[in-house]
Parts: structure tokens; sequence; C-alpha cells
């Protein structure tokens, strides 16, 4: 594709190209590298080298310098730390951020830096594209409410829950997972009791755990990170023994790796996101050795977590387009956007992703299990693949946006939207 577009370009744009070729590719990188979430911005950096080292630090015939800056998971973190490396250190292209409020403030802050290419790490909230999105901010992975995607159905008419309790996260990118899980649920028939709401970064989960109602079917927890673990030791120590319905990030790698035993609590716990650990693809299977070899396996989780899948396919939709053009990022990137609008990422590790009108992932989901493996880890088992999912779930646009944004309360509980 390269060849192709340097034999269409004027002489005048090679020229520029050049010149562009000899000077790095200045990347700023975000992630949680503060905070409750930590862990899980740890191994999205780790996704991150894994591209570079396959890229052999090259994207476009240019060495990439990177410059790292840690949030904790607010979006003023994030601000604070996208300032730095757009208005202080220039970079081209910025890869992050992790968390989903985080998302939407750097969507914001994108408007007012029009020179620099936003390329989301793993953020989730809905409102990020789906609520005026910005020109020069590009999400190659599915948002929260997609990440749901064949879990309500599944609960309910597999596993036979007819009820459920959720308990969640207060922000943006547990509104959006519950929002997701609530809509195929309650069309398939379920009925969503209670939902409690806790602050991110929670220690003590007592009065929620003794509110809890003891007449659902199943709780549903969206919980990640340190909050995750708290609440697993602290339900455990109760004697809490009810069903369990995992949010994707409350069974992510970056919990079932966690230290202790609370975790055990997990095994046969439903749940869904955009990998399966035991995937049989190609490409999955590829992924997860490199991951594998670049790091000591005291230093890695035994297989990526999502956020290092997410940080890789950010960083490699970059480099293909920077290839595509040559490294030339004259024009204020825009034939570079115009490429990042455009790619279809065939072979990603976790399946086919292209982007729809408002620069958003459409693509593949995984309905998973937690189980336990011979040598004593828990992974998630592959149950079911669920292709092509697009940010309305497959609802009609009007009616999609007829539901309102995520949020405590919304949506409804209703059989049809």
């Amino acid at each position: 594709m390269r060849l192709t577009y340097l034999t269409t370009i004027s002489a005048a744009a090679l020229m520029a190209a050049g010149v562009a070729q000899a000077e790095p590719l200045k990347i700023g990188f975000l992630a949680t590298l503060e905070g409750t979430y930590t862990v899980l911005g740890e191994d999205g950096l780790r996704g991150f080298k894994v591209a570079l080292d396959e890229l052999g630090n090259m994207a476009g015939g240019r060495e990439i310098e990177v410059i790292i800056a840690a949030t904790d998971a607010s979006p003023d973190s994030a601000v604070r730390a996208a300032r730095k490396v757009v208005e202080q250190d220039k970079v081209d292209i910025l890869i992050g951020p992790l968390s989903g409020s985080e998302g939407i403030a750097l969507r914001d802050y994108s408007k007012t830096q029009p020179q620099v290419t936003f390329i989301n790490g793993i953020s989730g909230a809905q409102e990020t594209t789906w609520v005026d999105p910005s020109e020069n901010f590009f999400r190659f992975n599915m948002d929260g409410a997609q990440w749901s995607a064949g879990l309500g159905d599944y609960v309910f008419n597999e596993k036979g829950y007819e009820t459920v309790a959720t308990i969640g996260e207060d922000y943006s990118f547990i509104y959006t997972q519950v929002f997701g899980f609530a809509l195929e649920y309650c069309q398939a028939g379920g009925e969503i009791t209670d939902r409690f709401w806790v602050p991110l970064g929670t220690k003590d989960f007592g009065s929620i755990i003794a509110a809890l109602p003891d007449d659902v079917d199943a709780i549903y927890l969206g919980l990640g990170g340190g909050d995750a673990v708290n609440f697993l030791n602290q339900y455990q120590q109760a004697g809490g023994d009810a069903n369990l319905i995992g949010g994707t990030i409350m069974v992510d790698g970056t919990v079932l790796n966690s230290k202790g035993s609370a975790k055990e609590a997990l095994i046969g716990v439903p749940s869904s996101g955009p990998q399966a650990d035991d995937w049989d693809n190609p490409n999955w299977q590829k992924f997860v050795k490199a991951y594998q070899d670049l790091f000591e396996p005291d230093q890695r989780f035994p297989s990526p977590s999502l956020m290092a899948t997410g940080y890789y396919n950010g960083t490699m939709a970059m480099a293909s387009c920077m290839e595509q053009v040559g490294g030339d990022l004259s024009d204020g990137q825009a034939a570079f956007r115009d490429c990042l609008s455009s790619i279809v990422l065939e072979d990603a590790p976790n399946g086919s992703i292209k982007l729809d009108g408002n620069r958003q992932a459409i693509g593949t989901n995984f309905l998973t299990e937690v189980v336990e493996n011979a040598d004593g880890t828990l992974s998630n088992k592959l149950i079911k693949v669920i292709e092509n999912v697009n940010q309305t779930m497959g609802i009609d646009e009007a009616a999609f946006r007829a539901i309102g944004l995520p949020s405590r309360d919304v949506p409804e509980c209703k059989s049809s939207y």
C-alpha cells in the first residue's frame, strides 16, 4: 500500500515526506499508572511495548520516540497528562487513555489540539464517541456496552437468572457496561431489582454487602482493579454465596491474577468482553506468544489482559497508517487520519476491527466463563463468539438514542426499546 501511495503524490509532497522521515515520530502514551487501576495501566503499557517490539520501534520509516505520562483514572489527571505531552513535549500522536471518564475528557481536549491525532488506549465510555465526537479522536476498541453483547441473553436463557441486582463503580464506563447488559437482559425477559453504585477506589464494601438482596437469582459485578479484589475479599468474609455475573473488567486477567484466594469466588462466573484466553485463532495465539516472550513470567500475566490487547491494536493501527502515508504527517495529518478512518484490522488478535462514521470500533465480542486451569491459575474460557457488534447493539439508531445516555438509572429495564 505504501508503494502505491508514494507513486501518486507530488514531488513537493515527496520532499516533505523525506524531511518527515528524517525526524523521530513523537508519540505520547497515557495510562492509569497511578491509583486503583494501576495494575490495568501497567498491562496496557506491556501491550504497547509488544507492538513497538514487533515494529522494531519504527513507523512509516521514522524512529518512534515515546513520552509516557501517568493518570489515575480521573478526567483531570488525564487532561493534565495530555497537556504535558501535547503542549510541552509536542507529540505528533497521543495513544490513550485507559479509563472511561478519562476518554470523555480527552475527546473534548482533542478538539482544542487539531494538530495532534488521538488514538484511544482502551477507555470504554459510550459517550466518548457517541456524543459530539471529535474528528481527531479514533477508538479501535468497542465501548463497554458492546463488550456486554451476548451476556444478558445467556444468563437469562441458559443460566436461568430471572432476577438480578447490580453493583458498579459510579462512573461513565460502568454505566456503559450496565447499560449494555441491561438492554439485552431485560429484552430477554429478566428483571433488575436493585442497582448499587460505589465510588471508584472504594475500600470498605460492608454497607453495600449488607444491603444486597437475598431474593435475586444473581448479582452483576461492575468492578475492576483494586475495587474488584476488595469486594471479593469482603464478600467472602461476610459469607456471601450468591450466583455472580462478571462485568468485563471484573474477570479480566488483572483480577484473575491478583494475589490471595478471593478471586476463586469467580470460578464458573459468566462474563463477556473483547477477548477469550483460550481462543484458538492463530492471530490471538501469535499475540499471546509475543507477549509472553517479551516479558519474564514474573513481570506479566500468563496471558495478556484486554488492556494490553487494546493498546496493542491502537498502536498497530497507527503504524499501519504511518506506513501507508510514508511517514508523512503534513497537511494537518489529513492522509493519516483518512487511513485511520477506513482501515480494517483484519489480523487483530481479537477479531476483525473497523470504524464507523464516529470513528468508533465495530468488532468481535466473546462470551466467556471463568475456569481454573491445571496449574491453579484462572482464565476465561470461550463459550461463544459474537461478530460485528456495533455501538447501537443492533438497535435502530433513532430508537437507541431515545433510550438516553448511560447513567445510574438509564436504561430502564424494559422488554423492548
